[in-house]
Order: structure tokens, then sequence, then C-alpha cells
């Protein structure tokens, strides 16, 4: 049987020559289109020497079950040379219940730790020194006013200058309202929330970055690498209207600023479309906002390796999956890398099989010698000519996303929605029909794929933490939590920035359930709208 006719395509679906050549970058101007590492537009690296000084931050992303066991987990990985770490949160507190809430049944604790108060917080960091610590990072979108004021409470409570421990605010709402869904409050609101933390930081907290804006969310939803970019540029757009609308400084809060991007499979796409983003965005700071630092002109990049590239099938695939989404990520200049663990597809990670995804960056950081020379791939034709289109056609659809009224407009409207299921289902498409190979699941299977042990999270901890819960609504000074949480109320049905009145809300202990049931009241909550 023969094989169905080969497409020669990007993931992403874009048509490739056999071979690249000067024509295919025309009138290639190096100073204006690359320039050095470290200068403006950035295409070739956020500083000169980018690895050859420091490593990237190698932080995995973790967190499960109790605070208890996470904190476990976070001090194992540590203790085997992971110098940041990503706080993964159950969906009950991204959604802002807590694990007595009906609707927190079956979901406590299984994709991540559960939260309730800064009693868990408590746990969550015990015996960890934080200040120590590269960057310590949490999912918290439409809870992470919530996350930051724990993280505030818990360092007053501890003596400690919160400025000292570098806390990575992940705070992108707006992907919430059409990739992931775990929002709480309108979107107009949900945005007002992001940039109080923006502008709190701003004024108290000049070392956290206070947002992330995430583009991974939005591929592994579906996007092509040029929607990923530019729905998470127009997304970031919008949070820094709203914070200069206040009289926020950008060059005050920019330069902390991060993007949280997915490393796909596509190498040599992936390389191109890292450089083009930093490009597009140096371009907006500088001429749309007039950011004057270097800094604030520059895109500090996260990356996760793309979790829905990983199949079930063949599980120990993935870990030459993860090495090429690494590497990719390596090539293109990024700051900060979590590398996926071979079993994701099937489970919470197991302590094996994250350790093998942490070594496989420590293998590329300290092995291959790719870290020797800064952007080794630039000068490619192909690479040139990739990073010069996703830029185009970035622009382009940032443009008809202004012209819609920006990216709340584009969210009501459905439609980064519909963008995204039909890139989803072309590039589905492909794979049913064979265009597109996946090894180990439409070509070159096996009845007999290897099994690997999986990591079981126990069901008990629901009750553990609802216990636990119970008891401490018993122990605090509810007088307190009360005055604490209609003093919240007040300040929301005002307009104010929230950062302080959270922080005292939460300093009492408050729960998240608490605080989210408290502003619901004067929110609302959000129905999207239906696309098809």
């Amino acid at each position: 049987m023969k094989d169905k006719m080969k497409k020669h395509q990007t993931i992403s679906g874009v048509d490739l020559k056999a071979v690249y050549t000067p024509e295919d970058i025309g009138s290639f101007d190096y100073d204006k289109q690359l320039g050095a590492p470290g200068h403006y537009p950035f295409t070739r690296g956020m500083n000169e020497n980018m690895y050859r000084d420091k490593l990237w931050i190698m932080g995995q992303y973790s967190g499960f079950s109790t605070p208890e066991e996470a904190n476990k987990r976070y001090r194992y990985l540590i203790e085997q040379g992971q110098t940041g770490f990503s706080i993964a949160l159950d969906l009950p507190t991204q959604m802002g219940y807590d694990s007595d809430s009906r609707m927190a049944e079956g979901e406590v604790g299984k994709v991540g730790v559960s939260i309730n108060s800064l009693e868990d917080v408590e746990t969550l960091f015990d015996g960890i020194q934080l200040e120590k610590v590269r960057q310590i990072r949490t999912t918290a979108n439409a809870n992470s006013l919530i996350m930051m004021a724990m993280f505030v409470a818990f360092a007053r409570k501890n003596n400690i200058d919160p400025d000292n421990i570098k806390f990575f605010l992940q705070n992108d709402v707006l992907k919430e309202y059409f990739t992931r869904g775990t929002f709480i409050f309108p979107p107009n609101y949900g945005v007002k929330m992001s940039v109080d933390v923006i502008e709190y930081c701003s004024q108290h907290l000049p070392s956290w970055t206070p947002l992330a804006i995430c583009g991974y969310h939005i591929r592994d939803g579906g996007a092509t690498a040029v929607q990923e970019i530019a729905f998470a540029v127009a997304d970031g757009l919008c949070y820094l209207d709203q914070a200069v609308k206040r009289g926020v400084e950008i060059d005050a809060f920019a330069p902390n600023l991060f993007f949280f991007l997915a490393s796909h499979i596509d190498l040599l796409e992936e390389v191109a479309k890292f450089r083009a983003a930093r490009r597009v965005w140096a371009k907006l700071l500088k001429k749309r906002y007039g950011a004057k630092k270097a800094e604030s002109q520059s895109m500090n990049i996260f990356i996760m390796t793309m979790g829905g590239a990983l199949t079930a099938e063949q599980p120990l695939n993935n870990v030459a999956r993860v090495t090429i989404e690494a590497l990719a990520a390596v090539l293109g200049g990024v700051q900060t890398i979590a590398t996926s663990s071979f079993d994701e597809a099937l489970s919470i990670p197991t302590e094996e099989s994250v350790t093998v995804a942490l070594r496989t960056q420590q293998i590329l950081g300290y092995e291959t010698g790719v870290t020797e020379t800064v952007d080794p791939l630039g000068g490619s034709y192909y690479v040139e000519y990739m990073t010069d289109k996703i830029e185009r056609e970035v622009f382009a659809y940032l443009e008809k996303i202004e012209a819609m009224g920006g990216a709340i407009a584009a969210i009501e409207s459905g439609f980064y929605q519909k963008e995204l299921a039909d890139a989803a289902y072309k590039y589905q498409k492909g794979v049913d029909n064979e265009e597109r190979i996946i090894v180990g699941v439409n070509k070159f299977t096996d009845s007999k794929s290897a099994k690997v042990p999986l990591f079981k999270v126990n069901d008990e901890i629901a009750q553990k933490q609802i216990a636990k819960l119970h008891a401490l609504k018993k122990r605090r000074d509810n007088d307190k939590v009360s005055a604490a949480l209609k003093k919240l109320a007040d300040s929301a049905r005002k307009g104010e920035n929230l950062g302080e009145a959270m922080i005292e809300a939460v300093s009492y202990y408050a729960t998240v359930g608490e605080i989210c049931s408290t502003l619901r009241e004067v929110f609302g909550g959000y129905k999207p709208p239906t696309i098809f």
C-alpha cells in the first residue's frame, strides 16, 4: 500500500519550498531586521551573551494533591538541580471554589495542588528557602490577585521582604475565556483584577513578574504559530492599555513582563516564531507605548514544551518529542523552560518521569554545545524567511483585532474561538488523512505499547482538605474575616485597586471560596458566547 501524498508544510500548515535562497528574504537589512543580540529589535535574543553567561531557568510545572505532598515534590526537584518551580493549582482553586464546595467534587488536588487559604500556602512553602529560588511561578489567572495576596501575606508573617522572592504571576485571565475556561468573573472585571496586580506590583513589588501573557494555552487549543503569537500579543496590549490608562508608567512594569509560550515539535518554525515574537513586541513597545528602556522593549519568554504533542500511545516516544521541543526553545533564545514528562498524556508525572524531563534540560544545557553561540540559526535563509513571514502575519491579525475593538471584543464576538476551532479542525483532518504522521498514533503503531507506571492521586485527599478547612474556620477570628470581606466588597464597588484589601482578607485566613463568592456578588458571573 502506497503512503499518502506527503504535504510539505510546517505543523501550522505553511507550504514549504525544498530550498530557500537570498531571493526569499529580499532586500534583507541586517541592522533593521536583526541587529545584535541584546539590542533592538531583539530578534537575536534578550542579551548579548545569552546562555554563555547563565543558562535559562529550569522550572518544572508541578503540584498535586495536598500542600504537604506538593511541598515534597518541590523540595525533591530543587535537590535534583531545578532552579525554579511552577505551582500547578487544582481546578477548584483556579475557579474560585473551596474544597468543600459542591462544584469541587471529584476535582480536589487532581490536576494541581489544592489551596483553600493562607494556611495551605504556609504548608506549601514549608522548609523551602524561597529567596534562593530563581523563579516561583503559579498558574493563577482569574484568581491571581488572591494568590498575590497570599504570597505577600506569607512573606510578611515570616518577616521576609516579599520583593526579595522572585514570584512570577501568570495573571492572564483573557485566554481563559476562549481556551482553558477557568474564568470567574466577566471579562471586563477579570481584566480589572489583572491590572490591579500590575499596578500593585509596580508600586510595591518591583521585582515580581506581574503578568505572563499566555500563548501556550492558545496553541494547545488548536492555534497555529501565528495565531498563538497574535492572540497573545493582542491580549497583552489590552492589559498594557488599561495599566497605562490608570497612569502606570510603561517603563515601571514592562521590563518584568513575560510571555508564556508553547514550544511545539516543528523545530525550525518554532525557532522562527520566538524570534518573530520578540521583534513584534519590541516594535509595539517602542512605537505604541513609547517605552524608553531596552528592558521594556525586550520580550522575556517562558516556554513549556507542548503537552498537546504528547501521545498516550507509545509514551516513551515522548522523551524524544520533549527533547526536540526544548531544543527549539533553546535555539530560539528563551529565558525559562519547563519540560513535559513522558507520561503526562496518561497522568500526573511520576517522580521518575519528571526527573527525566529535568535531566533533558540539563543535558541540553551542559552537554550539547548549543549554548555556546548566540542565535546560531540566525542568517539561515529559511529561518529568516519564516521569521519575517510570521511577523507580517501577526501584525495583520493585530490590525484585524484592533479594528473589531481589541481583545475583549474578539472574545465576546467569538472571533478567537472560531479561529482556533477552524485551525484545530484543519490540523486534525491532516492527521486523520495521514497527511501528517504522528508516530505510534497513525503510523508505526504497536498493539504491545510499552507499559509505564502511572501516578495516582489518593482519593482521600478531598476529605483531608475539607477537614483542614473546617478546622481552620473554627479557630480563626471569624469577626475579622467578615469585616475584611465587607471591606473588600466595598473597595470592589468603588472600583479601587483591591491589592491591600485582598492582602488583609487572606491574612485573617479568608478562603478562596469566600473571597470569590464575595466578589461574584459585586461583579457577577459570565457565560461564554455560542459560536456554532
